[in-house]
């Protein structure tokens, strides 16, 4: 059964008859009669009554005509979104925790307002999960810092995260006590921070005593905070952390101290739904007032 069978079979019923159908549909009879005969032998029922040259819905004709009116509109509707330039439907965005924590609430709050048709879907991971998961079309695109491979993505710039190490409050430099190696507090591996923390240390020429694995950067600040090791975070995500001032930064070196986030998606797959969110975040943000107003002369 397809939809140009469900078409013809909805227009005979309508005109009552093969011949008006036919002169409807700018075909032969022979065609109309043939497909409606093949879509009835598809079924195992006869869909009309036949008297004469006039057609009446027998009972199963009766049935499948209000699904027949509810998929050929729906396939019209499906038809009109695939050329739509405006965002619509379900959008399945993934990105890092800290870009969903700190960076998102603003141009998603935007997206909603400006796109009401458009149902978003947020989920975090790591830059390797995502960009798997975009790959396999779990999700439309992602956020994530660099590097993402170029070969099968498209991407664009949107954000730089300045980076920082976190020490507890006590430790004014990252030292290792009495020579011993320090602990990294971090995320799974795959996590870009992490591995920017080791490669500063090997660096360094030092290895970590052993890695913590936490799973949000509260809890990784949290160990950090109790001297259980040391960490490398988003310096926007210090402003969220309660227990701020349990904590020391320590500043990296230059070209080491911020990384790129990009929005990636996969080559060929770009969508009205992705072109909105990059328009959102490439907008120019406006500076906070101060609250300050030019004395009148």
């Amino acid at each position: 059964m397809d939809l140009s069978d469900l078409r013809i079979f909805r227009t005979v019923a309508r005109e009552g008859g093969v011949t008006r159908a036919a002169e409807r549909l700018n075909r032969v009879q022979s065609n109309v009669t043939t497909r409606v005969r093949q879509l009835e032998e598809d079924l195992g029922v006869e869909l009309f009554l036949r008297e004469g040259k006039r057609l009446h819905l027998a009972p199963a004709g009766q049935v499948l005509i209000g699904y027949a009116d509810r998929l050929l509109a729906l396939a019209d509707e499906a038809r009109e979104a695939v050329h739509d330039p405006r965002p619509r439907g379900v959008f399945r965005l993934g990105a890092m925790e800290s870009t969903a924590a700190v960076r998102l609430p603003r141009p998603l709050s935007e997206y909603h307002r400006r796109h009401p048709a458009v149902t978003l879907e947020l989920r975090t991971g790591n830059p390797r999960q995502l960009a798997t998961a975009v790959l396999a079309g779990e999700l439309d695109a992602a956020l994530a810092a660099e590097p993402i491979a170029d070969a099968p993505f498209e991407k664009v710039h949107a954000f730089d995260e300045p980076l920082a190490i976190v020490a507890a409050a006590e430790r004014r430099r990252i030292e290792p006590p009495g020579g011993r190696p320090l602990a990294v507090v971090a995320f799974e591996d795959g996590c870009p921070h992490r591995k920017r923390l080791e490669d500063w240390f090997a660096g360094r020429g030092e290895m970590p005593e052993r890695v913590i694995e936490m799973s949000s950067y509260h809890a990784i600040l949290g160990c950090v905070a109790a001297g259980m090791g040391v960490a490398l975070v988003p310096r926007s995500v210090l402003a969220t952390f309660p227990e701020r001032r349990r904590l020391s930064v320590h500043a990296l070196p230059r070209g080491q101290d911020r990384a790129e986030t990009v929005l990636f998606w996969r080559k060929g797959a770009g969508s009205p739904k992705i072109a909105a969110l990059q328009a959102i975040i490439a907008a120019p943000k406006r500076a906070p007032s101060t609250g300050k107003t030019k004395a009148r002369r």
